[in-house]
């Protein structure tokens, strides 16, 4: 008989294929250059805006070495300098956004994220972050968070972070074991520097802590991994990102350094997750979903239980209610029905702030149908569960009609046990939670195109 928190082997194998996360709906590859800085003023201006509380990602890209593993859209070099003009082009952005937001509007969620935000002195923190609060007023209870590497940080960091009200932060771990560590060009020992930096977090009254993983890189075993998923259960963490390592080396040039020899197989990868997501169930954390694992009082779950949990381009998250704006070179802002991503190269970006227009590249505004499917799918991906009675009302069709043919498809998950279709409500199940992004790609108008210009994703699980 199988437990109730045992994952299935048979169906992460069947399922196992390229596919989008979900950050977003349409996904960012249908962002189009047609998008232009005047098409985001317009989005900033809406004039239904001025209630709605604004969330701020600021893209900080700078990082000393390379991490073979890296997706992230990042620039490499030991050099510091490159901090301060790099900071004083994000002012001017910061500067043109509040010329075009009503002055009411609050920031209700702010997150650092790179590359690495402690590339940046403590001393440069510090006025980057006064610098910030000049321009923008913040809710009384705002989620203030930070991306981390262990490497990186120093005590001053931490009091820095912890004075302007930083109360969340997330530390890159990936994997505790040397050999691993040593294949992907990040050697962090655990003891002498992930704890003490967890500790030095929790000193400071850090109360929500997130740990990240990633399965799938070189010389990692389902024997192997448990040492690290037990390393990290001893810390008790208020979260676990789990990743699945996408291995894209025509994409990302610098994963060729890594020796695709010594990565596990198919099977091994897929045994590597369901342990980990057994043993993190087991030791009490509750699977939210895809990659991500918190503890049952933390906000995600609680947000997931009463029905407001929502995803965008930083994971899930409980600040659904917000208009994004992204702040940086690469960043990608989500406001008004639609997208706006900035230029992925610093020249550019810089160029456009010069010459006074907003640094973007490519956007995108969702039409209709864009925007039935972005619900059903964050739905689905955030709850579990879609009530086809209710998208029906708020949105005017009739969804049997709408969906006849993802339905037929659907009917394949509906075999094998991993979802039902009853009183017009989808509910997925334990074991279809796995796959969510397979199922949620039923209901991806965009995807088949895609696909045929020879667009790669990760593998769903």
């Amino acid at each position: 008989m199988q437990k109730s928190n045992q994952v299935n082997l048979k169906w992460l194998k069947k399922y196992s294929r390229p596919g989008p996360r979900y950050t977003s709906y349409p996904t960012a590859p249908v962002f189009d250059t047609s998008f232009t800085s005047d098409d985001y003023i317009k989005m900033l201006e809406r004039p239904d805006g001025k209630n709605v509380p604004l969330s701020l990602y600021f893209h900080i890209p700078f990082c000393e070495s390379v991490c073979s593993f890296c997706a992230c859209n990042v620039i490499y070099t030991k050099n510091r300098s490159h901090v301060d003009p790099y900071l004083d082009l994000v002012k001017k952005e910061m500067d043109m956004l509040v010329s075009h937001l009503d002055p009411s509007r609050l920031v209700d969620q702010l997150h650092w994220g790179g590359g690495t935000p402690t590339f940046m002195s403590p001393d440069r923190m510090d006025v980057f972050y006064e610098e910030i609060k000049k321009r923008f007023s913040f809710t009384e209870n705002a989620e203030i968070s930070i991306e981390l590497d262990p490497r990186e940080v120093t005590k001053d960091h931490i009091s820095v972070l912890r004075k302007h009200g930083f109360n969340r932060a997330s530390l890159g771990v990936q994997d505790v074991d040397e050999k691993v560590q040593k294949a992907v060009n990040r050697l962090q020992p655990m003891d002498e520097q992930v704890v003490p930096i967890y500790e030095s977090l929790r000193k400071e009254g850090f109360h929500g802590i997130n740990m990240d993983l990633i399965y799938g890189l070189p010389h990692q075993t389902p024997v192997s991994f448990e040492k690290t998923v037990e390393a990290i259960i001893s810390l008790c963490p208020d979260r676990i990102s789990l990743f699945n390592f996408a291995y894209l080396p025509h994409l990302k040039k610098h994963q060729v350094k890594i020796d695709a020899s010594a990565l596990p197989d198919t099977d091994s990868r897929l045994e590597i997750f369901a342990m980990s997501v057994e043993r993190f169930i087991t030791a009490g954390y509750v699977y939210v979903g895809m990659d991500h694992f918190a503890l049952p009082d933390d906000e995600l779950v609680l947000a997931q239980s009463d029905g407001t949990l929502h995803r965008n381009f930083q994971g899930y998250t409980t600040r659904g209610g917000c208009d994004l704006l992204g702040i940086g070179v690469t960043s990608i802002g989500e406001l008004d029905n639609g997208y706006a991503q900035n230029y992925k190269k610093l020249e550019q970006y810089s160029a456009a702030l010069e010459e006074g227009r907003f640094p973007v590249e490519r956007g995108y505004r969702r039409t209709e149908d864009d925007t039935i499917r972005h619900r059903v799918i964050m739905e689905l991906i955030s709850h579990f569960r879609l009530d086809t009675k209710k998208i029906e009302k708020d949105y005017g069709i009739d969804f049997q009609s709408y969906f006849a043919g993802e339905l037929q498809e659907l009917k394949q998950f509906e075999e094998d046990g991993l979802l039902s279709f009853e009183n017009a409500e989808i509910t997925v199940g334990f074991q279809g939670r796995f796959v969510i992004r397979n199922i949620c790609m039923l209901f991806d108008a965009h995807l088949q195109e895609l696909e045929n210009k020879g667009q790669k994703f990760s593998k769903t699980v």
